[in-house]
């Protein structure tokens, strides 16, 4: 999965909990049933499961492109900038 598609999955499982939750709840107050309104949610905590979670070919729309090792080798890693203590401070007369 890349980088949006991760992105994508993310939001359609905040979006399906959230509308199998309201779903849920309304069908459980109307009816009267806090069993069916369990049974709805887990219905859809086991939906959002079965779309979400596994590698499905449309969360792999824009793939990484990687170097090639004798690519990478050409390119240096950038150091970190060395930043020296012996700063002095100014004296204030």
């Amino acid at each position: 999965m890349d980088w949006q598609g991760q992105k994508q999955a993310e939001l359609w499982m905040q979006i399906l909990l959230l509308v199998f939750s309201v779903g849920a709840l309304a069908t459980g107050y109307i009816i009267g049933s806090f069993r069916m309104m369990m049974l709805i949610y887990a219905g859809g905590v086991f939906f959002t499961t079965l779309v979400t979670v596994p590698n499905w070919p449309f969360f792999n729309r824009h793939p990484l492109k990687w170097l090639d090792p004798s690519e990478a080798e050409k390119h240096p890693k950038p150091q970190k900038a060395v930043v020296s203590k012996d700063k002095k401070k100014s004296s204030k007369k």
